[in-house]
């Protein structure tokens, strides 16, 4: 989630320090401070932008990835092959840089919907969002976060699940991110893809994902990006992407992986939360919940 001179410049912060809340939210501290999100409000929009939006470790990087690639060839220029920041780690400064970029421009967030800057949604910008179930997206964050130096590293297994099911984890509850864009599911302007699915047909999420984008994409083109884009693909190429961050960022990238983990007893608790929440909702239902954690 941070380039690595942020990682650094974290180093020196207290592990409690780390974190803070702005409107009810947690967020790091070092890579993310409040006047950022602040300067973030204004931010102005444009229709022909691509905002890539995904709640923490569902797939970001992944998906960055995968959309250079497809504008790429679009603008027949070669992959940017450096890591993108999220708009909520660019100051004002750099907002004011980001301002005079030339179109179109690849964003990205981690940010609620709510929260996303409103001209986002008054200039019906592209927003591709990206899901992953909530266990494997708990395991992933749980790892992330302690091999980060952004953000509180050594919590134990039992206490991270228990902030992760209430929502008391950087940037909030992974449910209260699904709510708010089950209401959403609708607008034209908002494309939600699933980790599971992507993993299933990568060939068939490229091309859905490129259409969505206006983008017309050969079938060669398709296959292309698609076998440059596989995890295993991604992982290899992470040390040039990431740097020294690359194997932190892409750790297994495995349909199922929470097995490993939850005990019989969380594995029900997580249940329980996920029918109470998603249940009967259609981005629920695109999860496939049954299937990937039970």
């Amino acid at each position: 989630i941070c380039c690595l001179s942020k990682a650094q410049a974290a180093q020196e912060v207290k592990d409690e320090d780390k974190l803070y809340r702005y409107k009810g939210v947690l967020y790091p501290r070092v890579p993310c401070p409040e006047e950022n999100l602040k300067a973030l409000e204004s931010v102005e929009a444009r229709e022909d932008d691509i905002l890539l939006v995904a709640y923490p470790k569902c797939g970001f990087n992944w998906m960055v990835g995968v959309l250079r690639k497809i504008r790429a060839i679009e603008t027949r220029s070669e992959p940017e092959s450096r890591m993108s920041s999220l708009m909520e780690f660019l100051g004002p400064d750099m907002l004011q840089v980001l301002d005079r970029a030339p179109s179109p421009r690849l964003l990205g967030t981690h940010l609620h919907p709510d929260n996303i800057p409103a001209s986002f949604y008054t200039k019906k910008t592209k927003m591709l969002v990206i899901f992953r179930n909530p266990k494997d997206t708990l395991v992933s964050f749980y790892h992330f976060s302690n091999n980060s130096l952004v953000l509180q590293s050594g919590l134990s297994w039992d206490t991270f699940f228990s902030q992760f099911l209430m929502g008391d984890v950087p940037w909030g509850s992974y449910f209260d991110h699904a709510l708010a864009w089950e209401k959403r599911i609708d607008d034209a302007s908002v494309m939600i893809v699933t980790y599971e699915e992507l993993k299933q047909d990568l060939s068939e999420g490229v091309r859905q994902i490129s259409s969505f984008l206006g983008f017309s994409l050969t079938d060669a083109q398709i296959q292309k990006i698609s076998e440059d884009s596989t995890f295993k693909a991604m992982k290899e190429s992470s040390a040039h992407s990431h740097g020294t961050l690359g194997s932190i960022f892409f750790r297994k990238g495995e349909v199922g992986d929470w097995r490993n983990h939850f005990t019989a007893e969380q594995s029900q608790e997580m249940d329980r939360a996920f029918s109470k929440q998603l249940a009967g909702t259609r981005l629920g239902a695109r999860l496939h919940y049954q299937q990937h954690c039970q």
